[in-house]
């Protein structure tokens, strides 16, 4: 995806979005729902215009955004080690 943004530089950003629920594994890539797909995100400094203008220029400050940048896989947690958390939690 492109994101825009006119009082930003740059104006366009790419980022990455996950396709699928699960991760693509196996022989023949199917996908397994024993892990999900995760985004996975990079800090990054870009330029944030302000309403103020100085010498017939606008003024720009630095701003710091995290944006995604791909996806990975992470295992699925458990349902049995949930709910045995949980009841030591209570």
């Amino acid at each position: 995806r492109i994101s825009y943004d006119p009082m930003r530089y740059p104006k366009y950003i790419p980022e990455a979005y996950c396709l699928c629920k699960g991760c693509l594994m196996g022989i023949f890539g199917e996908e397994s729902f024993h892990f999900r797909s995760t985004p996975v995100f990079m800090p990054t400094v870009i330029l944030r215009r302000t309403p103020t203008c100085a010498g017939g220029r606008y003024v720009y400050t630095e701003d710091y955004i995290t944006i995604p940048v791909g996806c990975t896989c992470v295992p699925e947690q458990e349902k049995e080690a949930e709910s045995v958390n949980s009841s030591i939690d209570k």
